[in-house]
């Protein structure tokens, strides 16, 4: 696959209106990106040009702070699949990770992933778990039992991916040890870094490290090589 092939072409920005948008979307069309991610506002417009064409409609739900109840995050998802988006990223409940409360997340992830494929079976979900704040200021044992346990609660849950990033946590986006990390217990699952990728050597080095796809809002400069 080429690299143009796994980059989510992202404009979460809050300040993004229609005009932004629909030129992020011919942007996706022209490059052959796997999708187009917008928040859900947006969600039947970018279905809308999108119909008939090979990259997908992604939205998030829950984002950027994934603390709202569960079954708002649910409905949210939910509602977006039904207005056209064939993939969702979600925000987890974070507290869950930094506490080792395991089968708690899994309890929630279960019900925004029921949620969704109720709607459409076929739907693609990503979990996003904060990789750096779950290795913030602990030893590397400790961010890697987070990462592993947020890797099982999201295999048994039915995602499809864990995503590093929102973007918008003020403890960083995505890095080469997180996706190696995920990666190595990701099993049937796909690994998606975000957050901080700016440049084609920045999207290398996490494809090298394992990301079968990266949320970017740089993704023209990163497969131009600038």
């Amino acid at each position: 696959m080429s690299l143009a092939g796994k980059i989510d072409h992202t404009l979460l920005k809050p300040e993004a209106g229609r005009p932004e948008v629909h030129r992020f979307v011919a942007e996706a069309i022209e490059h052959g990106f796997a999708s187009v991610c917008v928040n859900g506002a947006f969600v039947a417009d970018v279905a809308k040009m999108l119909h008939g064409k090979p990259v997908k409609t992604c939205a998030v739900a829950g984002f950027p702070l994934g603390a709202c109840e569960v079954a708002m995050k649910a409905e949210e998802a939910a509602t977006a699949v039904r207005r056209g988006a064939e993939e969702i990223d979600f925000v987890a409940h974070l507290p869950f990770l930094l506490h080792g409360h395991e089968q708690a997340a899994y309890d929630e992830w279960s019900v925004v992933v029921k949620a969704v494929r109720a709607v459409d079976p076929e739907v693609c979900v990503k979990v996003i778990i904060e990789s750096a704040l779950l290795m913030q200021g602990v030893s590397e044992a400790v961010g890697a039992s987070r990462i592993q346990a947020a890797c099982r609660a999201a295999a048994r849950s039915g995602c499809d991916f864990v995503k590093t990033s929102t973007g918008f946590h003020a403890a960083g986006g995505a890095t080469v040890e997180a996706v190696r990390m995920m990666k190595a217990h990701a099993g049937r699952m796909q690994v998606k870094a975000s957050g901080g990728i700016r440049r084609r050597a920045d999207a290398d080095r996490m494809i090298a490290a394992g990301a079968d796809r990266l949320g970017v809002s740089s993704g023209i400069a990163i497969v131009r090589g600038d």
